[in-house]
């Protein structure tokens, strides 16, 4: 089976002639299907970089992305919306919940927006019934962002990111506002998602949220210093 992320030789590159600054010089990553990869680094190394060109938030100057067989690296804005409405599921730091939605109807937004799936408002919401039920929110499904702590707003934007059934979930610093036990507390939701078959590739500066993934990508300068390891980065 492929995997479900080949990066080859990928550039990005921001301003021109003397102004131009290279944020990724030459990277190739490879995630096998089924993994749980960390990717962490200094301010400034690139990581959030390479995560929006997972994600399809931006495009590489020169290189491959091929994200689950296709290559992906230089689709238009619109075709990049497409892809990552079905291929991907996101998990902010920030939680970037809709404050007037409530949790129910914050998680069937991706539905929406899904023009492969001809799916009934009834079961738009039983799946997303079924997927805040998942992360343990059952009796919170009413319940609007401000009247939900940060660990369960963050619970939301995970059944938010599943509710496609995307083949890659990105999770972007996931504990990153949360306090200690809030963050135990989503790691072992991700790990259970991880033990069910989902590849996560999560961002993080944190070493011991880092040390739950199988597999640490250590950025620096634009490139790939360490796959498998990260030396402390602070």
């Amino acid at each position: 089976m492929e995997p479900i992320i080949q990066i080859r030789e990928m550039t990005k590159i921001y301003g021109e002639d003397e102004a131009a600054v290279s944020a990724l010089a030459g990277v190739d990553v490879t995630v096998e299907r089924g993994e749980f990869v960390a990717i962490m680094g200094p301010s400034g190394s690139g990581k959030s970089t390479l995560m929006n060109i997972l994600g399809c938030l931006d495009r590489p100057t020169s290189g491959a992305y091929i994200l689950d067989g296709r290559d992906v690296s230089q689709l238009s804005k619109n075709e990049l919306a497409e892809v990552r409405n079905q291929k991907l599921g996101f998990i902010f730091q920030s939680f970037n919940l809709l404050p007037r939605l409530s949790a129910l109807a914050n998680v069937m937004l991706p539905m929406l927006y899904n023009p492969v799936e001809d799916i009934s408002d009834e079961e738009s919401e039983a799946r997303a019934i079924a997927s805040l039920e998942s992360v343990g929110l059952g009796t919170r499904l009413h319940h609007r962002p401000n009247q939900l702590s940060g660990g369960q707003q963050q619970r939301v934007a995970i059944a938010r990111a599943l509710v496609n059934r995307p083949p890659l979930i990105l999770a972007d610093e996931p504990t990153g506002n949360l306090d200690s036990k809030s963050s135990v507390e989503i790691m072992d939701i991700l790990h259970k998602l991880h033990a069910g078959g989902a590849t996560i590739v999560m961002v993080t500066h944190e070493h011991d949220i880092a040390a739950h993934a199988q597999r640490t990508i250590c950025v620096r300068d634009g490139k790939i210093m360490n796959d498998g390891h990260c030396a402390e980065t602070r």
